[in-house]
């Protein structure tokens, strides 16, 4: 996504508006019909986010672009190398995440079942040799001593039988809800991080926001951009607009979404437009309009967009004469 910058005309050729306007005012000496003014250009400044080496400027000034035109390409090793290391670093993390909802290795758990096969073998053999010895002491051929010592083994072997069924189930659970919960929320922040990487490697090629004429290039090919600095303008047909100055005594009478006509030396037939915007506060006549035919001390700023198809007719800085339509 390009940042994007509005402005006001980048150059008004004062001297132009001056001389139209004096010569308005000498042709018969009559003041024309309506309100002087300029055209106005805002501009769309195009920069990218990230800083790197311009690698490719693939428009020129003057140039007419479609919505979605390749720009320019800065660098991007760095914002390649670093998506990669976010891809595998989500990879890491998922690995980790998977892994909390099994249990131990097969082989692992292989082994504490054998252990545990083993472990009730001896198991027997004590409740056997404890069964033979009950019955020696019976017969009063062994001592008691004997006896408790077949008891004890026998326990023994119990006990380790039930330890390893107690590790066999161990072993083949997953990891508890809090680790696993931990892994998911690891797995989510590495996401979360690719995306911002993804998304800082894309911005190193910028394509055309909107319809345009590009109208000034500021970097050369081979030029360190820095961050967030603009490397093109943009002129749109929306960004054309008619700016004229009313007197005071007929501000009144004008509103926005009023039809005004726009005249202007090489246009061709006049154009139809609609006031956008009325200034709230007076000021004195600009000297870029004044003419002994417009002589008016506190005048209102007024500002009118036509259609797009019409305003491509129009260049910033140009001269025109705006008259109120019925």
């Amino acid at each position: 996504m390009s940042i994007s910058l509005r402005t006001t005309v980048q150059r008004k050729p004062w001297a132009l508006v001056l001389l139209a306007s004096a010569t308005l005012a000498g042709c018969g000496g009559k003041a024309p019909a309506g309100w002087a003014g300029y055209v106005e250009g805002e501009y769309v400044y195009v920069a990218a986010p990230v800083a790197g080496t311009l690698n490719a400027l693939t428009v020129q000034a003057g140039q007419t672009v479609a919505l979605g035109a390749p720009l320019f390409q800065l660098d991007d090793v760095s914002a390649r190398a670093a998506r990669a290391q976010g891809d595998a670093q989500l990879a890491a993390a998922a690995a980790q995440a998977a892994n909390t909802t099994k249990g131990r290795r097969g082989d692992e758990i292989a082994v504490t079942r054998a252990q545990l096969l083993q472990a009730r073998a001896q198991a027997e053999r004590a409740e056997t040799e404890l069964k033979r010895q009950q019955q020696l002491v019976a017969q009063e051929f062994i001592s008691h001593s004997r006896l408790d010592d077949a008891a004890t083994a026998a326990a023994q072997a119990r006990a380790r039988v039930a330890e390893l069924e107690a590790a066999l189930r161990v072993a083949e659970l997953p990891a508890r809800p809090d680790e696993q919960a931990a892994a998911r929320a690891n797995t989510s922040a590495a996401t979360q991080a690719l995306a911002q990487l993804q998304w800082r490697e894309a911005q190193a090629s910028q394509r055309a926001p909107m319809a345009a004429l590009v109208a000034d290039t500021y970097f050369r090919t081979g030029e360190y951009v820095p961050a967030g600095q603009p490397v093109l303008s943009l002129l749109p047909a929306a960004g054309r607009k008619a700016r004229f100055y009313v007197p005071e005594a007929e501000r009144g009478a004008l509103a926005p979404g009023q039809a005004v006509s726009i005249r202007c030396d090489g246009c061709g037939a006049p154009m139809a437009a609609r006031i956008s915007r009325i200034a709230t506060q007076a000021e004195y006549t600009p000297p870029v309009i004044y003419s002994n035919a417009q002589r008016a001390k506190l005048v209102f700023m007024v500002e009118a967009l036509p259609a797009p198809a019409d305003a491509l007719r129009l260049q910033p800085g140009q001269p025109i004469d705006v008259v109120r339509q019925p």
